[in-house]
C-alpha cells in the first residue's frame, strides 16, 4: 500500500492502528498531545512487532523498516495536509471527537477520508460542524487492532457511498476484515450484541442466579466455543427457526430489558470497584491473575492468527 495515513491518538487503539498500516507499507503519522505518550506508543509498537516476529507472524528484519514508516508529532495541524486517510482514535467523548474532526475537515486535503474509530457514538453526530460530512466514516477496529481482523465500516447519514467503498478497499489492503454496516446506530453491530450479553450477565449475578465465575465459565466452556465458526443467526438456522421462535416465546419475557445500566454495576463504579483498574470488580483480581488473563487472551489471538 502506498497511502499516507494520519492516526490521531497514540493510546492503545491508535498505536495498534498505526502499526497495522505501517506494516503494510503505508507512511504513517501518529499524533497526540504529549511527547511522552508518543514515545510510549512507539515502544509498544516495537514490543508488538517483536512479539509477532517471535511467534513467526513477522520478520525481525522488518521491525526497523516498519517503525521507520511511523513519524510522530504533537502538531496535528501540520500533519494533516497531504494525507489520504485520517483515523481518529481519541477518547470516547463526543465533543472532543467533534473538535478533532473540525480540525481535520479544515486541514486535510479535500479528497481525504476522515475515519473515526469510535465504538459506539453516532458517525452523523461526530460529523456535525464539518464542511464535508460526506468524507466522514466510521472505521471501528477491535482491540487489539493488530490481532483482531474485524473493522466495522459505518456510514453517517451524509457519508458518500464512494467513501464507504474506498474505506473498505483500504482496510482490506491493510489485511483487515472490513464489514459494511447499513445504518448509523449507537453501538453499530458488534457492541450492540456484546453489551446485550453483558447486560444479561450482570443481571444474572445481580439476581443471585449464579456467581460471576460461573457466568464466565458457562460462556467460555459452552456456547462461546461455537462462536468462532457459528454466528448467532447461523446457529438459529441450524437448530431451526421454529425452535428459535418457541424458545423466544417462552424465554424473552424473563430476560433483562432495562434501558438503564444495572444498579449493581453503578454501585460498583461508585465504590471504585472498576475491575482490573483497581484490582476489584465483580471479583477480586491479583496482579498475577490479571497477567494470566491478559497473556491468555494474547496467546489465544496469536494462535488464531497463525491458524492453529
Amino acid at each position: 500500500m502506498e497511502q499516507r495515513v494520519l492516526v490521531v491518538g497514540a493510546g492503545l487503539m491508535g498505536r495498534g492502528i498505526a502499526q497495522v498500516f505501517a506494516s503494510r507499507g503505508c507512511a504513517v503519522t501518529l499524533t497526540d498531545v504529549g511527547d511522552q505518550v508518543l514515545a510510549r506508543g512507539l515502544e509498544e509498537i516495537r514490543r508488538s512487532l517483536t512479539r509477532l516476529a517471535d511467534e513467526g507472524l513477522g520478520e525481525r528484519a522488518e521491525i526497523e523498516p516498519t517503525l521507520g514508516r511511523i513519524r510522530v508529532t504533537t502538531d496535528l495541524d501540520a500533519a494533516a495536509p497531504g494525507i489520504d486517510l485520517a483515523v481518529e482514535a481519541v477518547t470516547e467523548n463526543l465533543e472532543l471527537k467533534r473538535r478533532v474532526f473540525r480540525r481535520l475537515d479544515a486541514r486535510c486535503p479535500p479528497g481525504a477520508i476522515l475515519a473515526t474509530n469510535t465504538s459506539v457514538i453516532s458517525i452523523t453526530e461526530i460529523a456535525e460542524g464539518c464542511r464535508r460530512p460526506e468524507r466522514v466514516v466510521g472505521a471501528h477496529f477491535w482491540n487489539p487492532a493488530v490481532l483482531v481482523p474485524l473493522v466495522e465500516v459505518v456510514p453517517g447519514e451524509r457519508t458518500s457511498a464512494a467513501v464507504v467503498e474506498a474505506t473498505v478497499a483500504l482496510l482490506a489492503a491493510a489485511g483487515k476484515h472490513p464489514v459494511r454496516i447499513r445504518k448509523d446506530v449507537p453501538g453499530f453491530v458488534g457492541n450492540r450484541l456484546q453489551h446485550a450479553l453483558w447486560r444479561e450477565a450482570i443481571s444474572i449475578v445481580e439476581q443471585g442466579i449464579a456467581t460471576p465465575e460461573v457466568v464466565d465459565e458457562v460462556v467460555k466452556h459452552g456456547f462461546g466455543l461455537r462462536l468462532p465458526v457459528l454466528g448467532p443467526l447461523e446457529n438459529a438456522e441450524l437448530v431451526g427457526l421454529d425452535l428459535t421462535l418457541a424458545i423466544h416465546d417462552y424465554l424473552l419475557k424473563h430476560l433483562d430489558a432495562s434501558p438503564s445500566p444495572s444498579p449493581l454495576l453503578s454501585e460498583k463504579v461508585a465504590a471504585g470497584e472498576l475491575g482490573f483498574k483497581t484490582g476489584r470488580g465483580f471479583r477480586d483480581w491479583s496482579p498475577q491473575e490479571m497477567d494470566r488473563v491478559r497473556t491468555g487472551l494474547e496467546t489465544h489471538l496469536l494462535r488464531l492468527r497463525k491458524g492453529g
